[in-house]
């Protein structure tokens, strides 16, 4: 069968069982699985497909349908304007949290930033990206799975940035030196409990321990708050990703803690609130 009708037939398949963008998804699994780029599937769509990379590729449409995110299929994931590698341990990075890791480099630049933590590092997509666009950073990454911190260190290491990044074993500050930072960045888990069974059924196959943010999805950021002031330097920065209708209950939970000051929050991509900033007194 021709590459072209190949895809075609794969298009079909995921419109069929609803998965959203069929016709993407569908271009995007052959081309992992041939190894190519795009330019490569649109210049020979006339080329016949061996029965063996058929099968694989089918097998992969199935995968899909069964709400397997793609990037733990192809186990890739592009994040500011890096690569990194992501699997079923892993919560895959998103666009908005770009909108933090901008904000970060910002300040950092301006502060002359060298020392920042990253807490709930994850698949370490924002501190590899600070250690990338940060070169005289040196970051603390910390996560409670040992499962994810493998993924981030093979992230950081395909990156070239493992000697800026020092990883840790941590719930939140537990196994932290009582170190002072320039800033101190988190992406924590701030779904709401009960919410976990109404997401996307792709974002259920994700890691719950990195989505549960707790009854009112507020939990990391009560424990974030009240100890970061303990870890920063003086006039150093908290930067926080949110929920999008978080913005005024984590600026309240700030505010309560009585030690920060210039708090203000930021915008992504599609009109949401998405991260709040505050400095120390």
């Amino acid at each position: 069968m021709e590459l072209k009708k190949v895809i075609e037939k794969g298009a079909i398949s995921l419109k069929v069982a609803n998965i959203e963008s069929p016709k993407l998804k569908a271009r995007m699994l052959m081309q992992f699985i041939l190894n190519v780029p795009r330019q490569y599937i649109i210049v020979n769509d006339m080329q016949d497909i061996s029965e063996d990379i058929q099968k694989e590729y089918f097998k992969a449409i199935e995968q899909l349908k069964q709400n397997i995110p793609i990037e733990h299929i192809t186990n890739q994931k592009e994040f500011m304007k890096l690569n990194f590698f992501v699997n079923k341990n892993v919560l895959i990075p998103r666009q908005d949290t770009e909108i933090l890791v901008e904000e970060v480099i910002d300040i950092a630049k301006k502060i002359n930033a060298k020392k920042i933590l990253d807490l709930c590092t994850g698949s370490g997509a924002i501190a590899i990206s600070l250690a990338k666009y940060i070169p005289q950073s040196q970051i603390t990454a910390t996560d409670i799975s040992e499962k994810a911190l493998k993924v981030a260190k093979k992230n950081s290491v395909m990156n070239y940035v493992d000697n800026q990044i020092t990883f840790i074993e941590s719930n939140l500050f537990q196994n932290i030196k009582k170190e002072k930072y320039d800033m101190i960045v988190s992406n924590p888990p701030y779904i709401k409990r009960e919410e976990l069974k109404k997401l996307d059924k792709q974002v259920q196959k994700e890691p719950t321990i990195a989505l549960d943010g707790g009854y009112d999805g507020l939990d990391f950021y009560r424990k974030i708050i009240n100890q970061s002031y303990e870890y920063l330097k003086y006039k150093g920065f908290l930067c926080l990703e949110i929920g999008y209708d978080q913005k005024e209950d984590v600026i309240d939970l700030i505010k309560e803690v009585g030690n920060f000051t210039q708090i203000y929050s930021k915008k992504d991509l599609y009109d949401n609130d998405r991260i709040v900033i505050a400095k120390l007194k």
